[in-house]
């Protein structure tokens, strides 16, 4: 879901918003023209009206977002709706293509190239991908943001919220019935239809969570309202859990695989980098080779000689160096956390991490708070783990660092399997990831930039390519007093992320079987096969997602080092930190060329 809106209360201060520099960027270079102020003015005026537009359109969003005018709407995605939302895009792209980009100040130009882009993919999406006609997660993931972005987190008192609870709904059956006209059974995969059908009830226990226990609070008449959509929506839900399982799973006939040329298009919308499918995929390959490289001289470190080590000569066949690094990550694998001490484990990580940084001083951290919750229902089965800031609009309030539980109904070789995965060195990686100095601390910093334009259209690739870089950032300071271990698996940690990029090609393009997937994740890779389950699940629900941890992360790697060789002595890791998280998380491209005063390109 893309995050497009901005609140009225900035909208009169944008133009001041869009200065031609953040506080912490470098003047641009003598050779870049001086920025023509009535260009910028314009473009401020243009953003204005692209932003609320989106704010109309997408009122769930905008309370994500922090925007909260609209909280007692909700999106519409009606023929009719969708064709209004088509034709408003369409408008603002005409005008901004009626501006001349290179008389903007460089912070605008970054910021204009991603409105573009943003334009462009909403009108690709709604006549090209049509996602609205085949993918059923787009509404259940509405249904259930409209009432949960409402009530996680206290942005208002109690009531009121619940008041706008209440409002959503009584809209919410409406945009179910919507789900079933627009869904074609046809196009829509069954792997998308067997998850949202597994999905719907969650729903509902957002009610249980968060509303039923509140309503005592609330005056008779409030309550009455509340609770008579209470009982509304548990009817459409039901109405619509019966059509999920009588129609559309039974139904669902279509290609989960987006295909090669749908692909490429939705890659350079998602990524707006600089490398290509061909590109991604080579630099992969290789950072598998050097990698896996690199993991064996840590597994020959920590076997050493330990009775029934396998074989390791210096120059290892292929199957020698697979039982060396099997070897070696059992060892880590012995120490894992209980079934129902997961989200403990992360909690205690997630506090060793940030005191590491504080006592490294490695970036500036944050002083607004962080909380590990259990991930909403509604929203499992795609991801073990994410990271939930408040919107840019939202000052002060709390991040979610959300993990997933180990569902009730596994086995115990699957559960073994997936608390193998997430051992307790995994934890540490993950609350770094997620939490300090990854997603958390990312946020925050971004959330400072001026800009409310580029606070909504924030990049993923940017996002998620930080979070990989400070695993190995971490890891090369020295974390966990530089336990091999621990860095052997950060580098399983990091095939991850290679591999992901592969197997996002894989499946949508090169038409991958399960068991080549596999063959890449479990033998590879090393991942467990839970995990590496849980992926494929993921792989075939989702498209050009899953590179942006590699694609990004290399960007980020490829940054830093140009910026240590610019600079040189004078190279200090947290001012670089600092400096890089200051422009409000666009594509990394523009971070470089910002850094490195080079043409906004």
């Amino acid at each position: 879901m893309r995050h497009s809106l901005l609140a009225l209360a900035l909208l009169t201060s944008l133009a001041a918003c869009q200065k031609s520099e953040a506080p912490t960027a470098p003047a641009a270079s003598d050779a870049v023209a001086v920025a023509d102020t009535a260009a910028d003015a314009q473009f401020a005026e243009l953003s204005q009206r692209a932003l609320e537009g989106w704010l109309q359109h997408s009122p769930i969003s905008a309370t994500q977002i922090g925007e909260h005018r609209y909280d007692g709407e909700i999106d519409d995605l009606s023929a009719a709706g969708r064709q209004k939302g088509l034709e408003f895009s369409k408008r603002i792209l005409a005008e901004l293509d009626r501006l001349d980009i290179a008389r903007l100040s460089r912070e605008n130009q970054v910021d204009a190239t991603i409105l573009r882009n943003q334009l462009r993919y909403d009108i690709w999406n709604a006549e090209t991908l049509q996602s609205w006609a085949w993918d059923p997660q787009l509404y259940s993931g509405l249904a259930g943001s409209a009432i949960y972005g409402l009530m996680a987190r206290e942005f208002a008192p109690l009531p009121a919220r619940l008041n706008s609870a209440a409002a959503r709904m009584e809209k919410l059956p409406a945009l179910l019935a919507q789900a079933r006209e627009n869904l074609d059974p046809a196009r829509v995969p069954k792997v998308h239809a067997e998850t949202v059908a597994r999905q719907n009830a969650g729903i509902l226990s957002i009610v249980d969570t968060f509303i039923t226990p509140n309503l005592k609070d609330l005056p008779e008449t409030e309550r009455q309202r509340l609770e008579a959509a209470t009982r509304t929506l548990k009817q459409a839900v039901a109405e619509h859990q019966a059509w999920l399982d009588k129609t559309l799973v039974p139904g669902a006939n279509g290609e989960f695989r987006i295909g090669a040329e749908l692909y490429d298009q939705k890659l350079q919308f998602a990524l707006l980098s600089s490398l290509s499918r061909a590109e991604i995929k080579q630099r992969a390959e290789a950072e598998i080779k050097r990698v896996r490289e690199q993991m064996y001289g840590i597994a020959r470190q920590v076997l050493g000689d330990r009775a029934g080590a396998p074989q390791m000569p210096d120059a290892p066949t292929a199957e020698q160096q697979q039982a060396a690094i099997e070897a070696a990550l059992e060892l880590a694998y012995a120490e894992k956390p209980a079934r129902d001490k997961v989200v403990e484990e992360a909690e205690a990580a997630l506090r060793s991490a940030t005191d590491f940084v504080r006592a490294k001083d490695l970036v500036t951290l944050p002083d607004s708070p962080v909380r590990i919750i259990l991930m909403p229902e509604f929203q499992r089965g795609v991801a073990v783990a994410y990271c939930d800031s408040p919107g840019p609009l939202d000052k002060g309030l709390e991040t979610f660092y959300a993990v997933s539980p180990i569902p009730d109904d596994w086995t115990e070789p699957q559960v073994d399997s997936f608390l193998r995965e997430y051992n307790s060195r995994m934890i540490h990686l993950l609350s770094i990831h997620e939490g300090t100095p990854g997603h958390y601390l990312e946020g925050w910093h971004s959330a400072k930039f001026p800009s409310t334009l580029r606070g909504v259209l924030r990049s993923g690739m940017f996002a998620e390519g930080w979070a990989v870089y400070t695993e190995k950032m971490m890891t090369d300071a020295g974390y966990l007093d530089r336990d091999p271990l621990f860095e052997l698996v950060q580098l399983k940690f990091y095939l991850r992320a290679i591999a992901n990029a592969i197997l996002d090609q894989g499946v949508h393009v090169d038409n991958w079987t399960r068991e080549q997937a596999m063959d890449l994740m479990v033998r590879q890779t090393f991942q467990q096969e839970r995990e590496a389950a849980g992926k494929w699940t993921r792989a075939q629900l989702t498209s050009a997602q899953l590179p942006t941890y590699f694609v990004g992360a290399q960007e980020h790697f490829d940054l830093r080092k140009a910026m240590e060789q610019k600079q040189g002595a004078n190279f200090d890791l947290k001012a670089y930190h600092d400096q890089v998280l200051s422009y409000g998380a666009p594509p990394v491209r523009f971070v470089r060329q910002l850094m490195l005063d080079q043409p906004i390109q």
